[in-house]
């Protein structure tokens, strides 16, 4: 399917052929490819009809975080749902010297570009984890474009550096583990990704139990695909020195957000123990607000009904 300009740069080609996570999904949940520059795809799965709907996972998952929310999103929304480069199917680019190519600020401009290949110029996003931070700069960076943004269990990444305490790092040792210089992270990754998986997400509040075994396994598969070790830890090395360049550049212009921000957190979580989250996102935002939810990190996978009760509403807002 091609975007309906004639003029567009995107073009979304579906795809037929069947994938190992289809069980978690509805049919008419379709996948499509979008090359998004010169070798690099980002593999997707578009649902429902309405308003165009963004929908962006964090680490260390794929698209499949969204299976649970998705038939009540798909109900009221166009939703277009991605696997971040680095992350699932999509390409896993190696990276730059800068880590440039794993920067927010590409991420973003990949979703622009798949959202664009299918005709949409303006729409709403709901986004959880290192997706939560890619919105965060595609809202900075493209402001026509983001029309509502709704932000899962993060407080800004420049808050969370700068404010880091040893309780934080101990939880969020990952954070510094994926940001060591390759190739040592990601060997120790691709030695045994299945346990990687474990011990990132079964050993939170909720634990293994809190996963469909599905989505679980749909999780270690996708880390066991070539590159993968390294998209994620590229993605974590650009947030470590590229993109905190970029949130700083922001607070030093005096820059915030536009457009309504509603942020929800784990009541049980990591970010609601170390950090304030209302108050870091207004300081970088202007029409701000936003609850703890029943759960810790995982919302849309522990707690489904709570965010769809909590962020339905605003989504829906001035339809």
């Amino acid at each position: 399917m091609s975007a309906s300009s004639s003029t567009a740069k995107f073009i979304a080609r579906f795809i037929a052929e069947p994938h190992p996570a289809d069980a978690l999904f509805p049919p008419a949940a379709r996948r499509l490819s979008v090359e998004v520059e010169p070798g690099v795809r980002i593999h997707a799965r578009v649902c429902g009809e309405g308003p165009p709907l963004l929908l962006i996972h964090g680490h260390p998952q794929t698209l499949a975080i969204w299976h649970r929310v998705l038939p009540a999103l798909a109900a009221r929304f166009n939703v277009v749902m991605p696997d971040l480069r680095g992350y699932g199917d999509s390409s896993k680019p190696a990276g730059a010297a800068d880590h440039a190519n794993y920067s927010k600020r590409r991420m973003a401009l990949d979703l622009i570009g798949v959202m664009a290949a299918l005709g949409h110029t303006r729409f709403r996003v709901l986004a959880h984890d290192r997706g939560a931070r890619v919105a965060h700069r595609m809202a900075a960076d493209h402001p026509a474009a983001v029309e509502r943004l709704a932000l899962l269990d993060i407080a800004p990444t420049l808050a969370m550096y700068e404010q880091t305490t040893e309780a934080f790092a101990r939880a969020y040792w990952h954070w510094f583990f994926l940001i060591q210089p390759a190739p040592m992270p990601e060997r120790l990754i691709e030695a045994d990704p299945a346990a990687y998986a474990r011990d990132t997400m079964g050993r939170r509040h909720a634990g293994q139990a809190a996963f469909d075994p599905r989505a679980f396994v749909e999780y270690q598969r996708a880390l066991s695909l070539p590159g993968t070790a390294h998209g994620m830890c590229e993605d974590y090395r650009a947030a470590a020195g590229i993109d905190l360049e970029h949130d700083r550049a922001d607070r030093d212009a005096g820059f915030k957000l536009a457009m309504p921000l509603r942020v929800y957190w784990g009541a049980q979580g990591v970010v609601a123990k170390c950090f304030d989250p209302l108050g870091e996102w207004r300081r970088v935002a202007s029409d701000v607000d936003g609850e703890a939810l029943p759960c810790g990190h995982y919302i849309p996978e522990e707690a489904p009904d709570a965010l769809l009760a909590a962020v339905m509403p605003f989504l829906r807002e001035g339809l």
